[in-house]
């Protein structure tokens, strides 16, 4: 287990002059929410995630070193870097890029003498509420790393994984859990060896078979930009009246749905994941300033959710991230009649019809 000095690059020599990485990372759904944090990206309470396999972001780190015949102090004065979305460039995601590369640079302090060209697509709606912070962050994360890797070739896997979660985090919190695994806790708990603040740690026991190959359909309500930005919603815990006990029940729920997916108990498991989503939700109508942020269409869609489930026994449930849209949670044996459901009732209640499949998925994926 590495600590946060353990993180800082000390090396001093940058042999490497140009190249390129090209890494692929999933988005990551969380079963139990991440919502509230401390200074430097520390969560307030611990949290769970599947890793999705589809909803991912691609991105290409290609770097050369700055010319070395400029003066030392200016090399080293400002970080370097064009950035393209989709192949053109993006001026509105550079400041983002910006502060990352600002709060990590004393634990990757050669970021400075190189220009990058970090070109990055999504297979999902951008600012939907599909979590694109955490995979775009978690994507770029793999990148620098592997460029680390390459002026430090020694570095061990482990410490390879470990580092790039905790540098994703302080990207975007829920980055540090589309690293590895496909189910990953971030945040200290006591139930649960070598999880960390720092960074998301695979789930260590063994899974049941009832929530492998786990299918998650995201039905896409709303697909414009989310109407208050999570760091916004997570500054909104601070001071909040139903904070500690939120945090306390993040706990308790972490530690019931260890045991869930140990044993297998969907019953449960569909408890403490519709609670945790309406939960989420409560918390930021109980804010001040407050919000709604589902829609009525999220309300027909898990209304007819329950529903289906109370009529036809299948074992089918909901979660909602900080926006409108709804993950269908469901085991890959019912599949094909719940797909069925979905095409039937709940498509129609879709901005333009859209929603995507996706399945549990392993983590980041080195392309180049």
């Amino acid at each position: 287990m590495f600590s946060e000095k353990d993180f800082i690059f000390n090396t001093t020599t940058f042999e490497i002059n140009k190249g390129s990485f090209q890494w692929s990372a999933p988005s990551n759904i969380a079963l139990v929410k991440y919502w509230g944090k401390k200074e430097h990206q520390i969560p307030a309470n611990p949290s769970i995630s599947f890793t999705l396999n589809q909803c991912k972001t691609i991105t290409k780190l290609s770097f050369e070193r700055k010319n070395t015949s400029t003066a030392l102090s200016e090399t080293k004065k400002n970080f370097s870097f064009d950035l393209l979305f989709e192949g053109k460039p993006k001026v509105d995601f550079k400041p983002k890029i910006q502060k990352f590369f600002e709060r990590i640079e004393v634990y990757c302090p050669y970021l400075k003498h190189y220009h990058f060209i970090i070109d990055t697509e999504n297979t999902f709606p951008h600012s939907s509420g599909i979590a694109s912070s955490a995979s775009g962050m978690a994507a770029l994360a793999m990148n620098i790393m592997s460029l680390e890797k390459a002026l430090n070739p020694e570095m061990t896997k482990e410490y390879f994984t470990q580092k790039a979660s905790f540098l994703a985090r302080l990207g975007s919190g829920s980055a540090c859990r589309s690293i590895k695994g496909n189910v990953v806790v971030w945040g200290k708990h006591t139930g649960i060896n070598g999880s960390s603040d720092l960074f998301g740690v695979e789930f260590a026991e063994k899974i049941h078979q009832n929530f492998k190959n786990y299918q998650d359909t995201i039905l896409l309500v709303d697909k414009g930009e989310k109407q208050v930005s999570s760091t916004v919603g997570h500054d909104l815990m601070h001071n909040h009246p139903f904070a500690k006990q939120r945090f306390e029940q993040a706990h308790t729920n972490l530690s019931s749905i260890k045991k869930v997916l140990e044993n297998g108990n969907i019953e449960e498991f569909i408890k403490i994941v519709e609670s945790e989503a309406l939960t989420l939700h409560a918390m930021m109508m109980t804010s001040m300033p407050y919000f709604i942020l589902i829609k009525p269409n999220t309300l027909e869609i898990i209304n007819r959710i329950w529903k289906f489930r109370a009529e036809t026994k299948t074992p089918v449930c909901f979660t909602l991230d900080a926006g409108a849209n709804v993950h269908v949670l469901y085991p890959e044996n019912d599949r094909e009649h719940i797909l069925q459901f979905i095409k039937d009732e709940l498509i129609g209640f879709c901005q333009n019809a859209n929603y995507i499949c996706d399945t549990i998925g392993n983590g980041a994926i080195q392309i180049l």
